[in-house]
């Protein structure tokens, strides 16, 4: 299993590590910086502890978040990305919902769009498709905005699957290739704690039902706060690395997570008892 993305390939058949790198200073987790410096040097860091790809984000998406500005966002996000793009072999991904964002950081070396809206805007499907980027296909109810309104589903895990089938195929129209897209079943994004703990649990019957990989976002979370009690995003590192060797051993192919070397273990230990879905 691979994923292409530009002029690389992502060789996915051990699970790799992606790093969470926020610019801002509003991030859920308490671990935003928004200086360009001690963003490289964080995620100098995390390449150290293992991380393959480098999630780069200039945008808050925690429950409740204000957009910023096209503006704003490109102005923390491209500095990083042209320092990081000098490393090689690594892989940087752009978190960003905005087109425009997308386009400025792929030309300035990102090679993957971590779109959480799943290319709500076509744009954006054709962005990567013209430029041979690799493209995640997350699935979120709402907006960050709206999206823990009271989110329902009569039943979360169809529901999901059909969103993704039919983003995917949308991808798919706009001329984006199959090995070049990964899928996201969004988790905290406009689910309630149970909905979370379905799609995971169900997360074998999710990943069957595509060809296409699977990414999985879970780090620091408040369901982990919700279950364990821990309050601070900091102290779910525990509950993180648990839930990273349980989507390893369902079959994840990318962690997207912030405490990189817990969690780079968690993905040894897991393929060591459970090897390649």
């Amino acid at each position: 299993m691979k994923l292409v993305a530009k002029n690389t390939t992502i060789d996915l058949s051990q699970p790799k590590i992606m790093g969470v790198l926020n610019v801002t200073p509003d991030s859920f987790s308490g671990d935003g910086v928004v200086d360009t410096e001690a963003a490289v040097a964080y995620a100098g860091r995390m390449i150290d502890e293992g991380a393959a790809i480098i999630d780069v984000g200039g945008e808050s998406s925690r429950p409740g978040a204000a957009p910023v500005s096209e503006a704003e966002e490109l102005s923390r996000v491209v500095p990083v990305i042209k320092r990081l793009a000098r490393i090689p072999k690594l892989v940087i991904s752009i978190d960003t919902y905005k087109p425009a964002v997308a386009e400025a950081a792929l030309k300035a070396g990102a090679h993957i769009v971590n779109d959480i809206t799943g290319l709500s805007d076509r744009r954006m499907a054709e962005l990567v498709a013209k430029t041979g980027a690799g493209v995640v296909i997350m699935h979120m109810k709402g907006t960050p905005q709206t999206m823990q309104t009271h989110p329902q589903y009569d039943d979360v895990v169809a529901e999901v699957i059909g969103f993704l089938e039919k983003r995917v195929e949308v991808a798919k129209q706009a001329g984006v290739g199959e090995d070049h897209i990964m899928l996201d079943p969004g988790i905290g994004f406009g689910k309630t704690l149970e909905h979370n703990l379905v799609l995971l649990r169900e997360l074998p019957k999710l990943i069957n039902a595509f060809t296409e990989p699977f990414l999985i976002g879970v780090s620091r979370k408040s369901m982990i706060g919700m279950v364990t009690g821990r309050e601070a995003p900091v102290d779910r590192v525990y509950g993180t690395v648990a839930l990273t060797a349980l989507a390893v051993r369902d079959g994840a192919r990318i962690v997207r997570v912030h405490d990189v070397a817990a969690n780079r273990d968690a993905v040894a230990m897991a393929q060591a008892l459970y090897g390649q879905k």
